[in-house]
């Protein structure tokens, strides 16, 4: 029997660097049960309070994204919460702001007090609802653009079914190296990221390929989010075929993408 689908969500982190569009990128730590090596966004699988409906809100609501992610409301908002608790989680960075939109994203997220919080959160002695309750905060959804959807094969141990989403990191906020799943963090052009993809330096699965690869189609953050999502928002679930030169990935559009393994440790 294929194993169950869990739903998930992963956000591509923008800033606008000398150089261009930057990403922000993960690396996860070996021996990982899932993409261990592998360079990747942040996020994670839904976690059952990420559909608490207490969890204060700004920005386009559940039914908006439901119609953009193709799904129910109920699972539009665990999708959007846990983009948000994710991103927060291993990046530090924290899609907030006021209730009302108009009143500014929280421009700072880094003190003792702040940690302790996220910390709680990693833990699940917190959740987002109640952390955004505490700071008179809400969940800026205004923040988040569809990116991608990507579904894991059913020959794969572990399946997922996620939703990527590009978001620009906030004026004042600062992404840290916080993520106890990773043990590297860059911010890098997506060009730069596939260059060394490509050398055999940085492993990557094939979602975080080709989203890099979609990208390095845009030359700033604004143009980014502006374009996104790049293509059609349909789900993508490749199909793997072992060739003389190695092991690929074949898209449904015919897109093939060469499989790389996490270098030795």
């Amino acid at each position: 029997m294929s194993p169950e689908i869990r739903p998930a969500a992963t956000v591509l982190l923008l800033r606008d660097g000398a150089a261009g569009l930057e990403v922000h990128l993960l690396r996860r730590t070996r021996g990982m049960p899932f993409a261990g090596g592998m360079t990747a966004y942040p996020g994670g699988g839904v976690d059952p309070r990420d559909a608490d409906t207490d969890v204060a809100w700004a920005g386009p609501e559940p039914a908006d994204w439901a119609a953009s992610l193709g799904c129910d409301e109920p699972l539009a908002r665990e999708l959007v919460c846990a983009a948000v608790r994710e991103t927060f989680e291993e990046a530090g960075v924290l899609l907030a702001g006021s209730p009302d939109s108009a009143g500014g994203i929280v421009p700072s997220v880094s003190g003792d007090d702040w940690e302790a919080q996220r910390q709680a959160l990693l833990t699940r002695e917190l959740s987002l609802a109640e952390l955004l309750a505490t700071r008179g905060l809400a969940l800026r959804s205004d923040l988040l653009r569809p990116f991608a959807h990507w579904v894991t094969p059913p020959a794969e141990k572990r399946r997922y079914d996620t939703r990527f989403f590009a978001a620009a990191l906030p004026v004042g906020q600062e992404a840290r190296d916080v993520s106890g799943e990773a043990d590297e963090v860059s911010w890098l052009t997506p060009e730069a990221a596939l260059t060394e993809m490509r050398a055999g330096t940085r492993p990557m699965l094939p979602p975080t390929i080709h989203t890099l690869g979609q990208l390095a189609a845009f030359p700033d953050v604004a143009s980014a989010l502006a374009g996104s999502p790049p293509e059609p928002l349909n789900p993508i679930m490749p199909t793997f075929t072992e060739e003389p030169d190695g092991r690929w990935a074949v898209l449904p559009d015919g897109t093939r993408i060469r499989i790389v393994v996490p270098l030795p440790s």
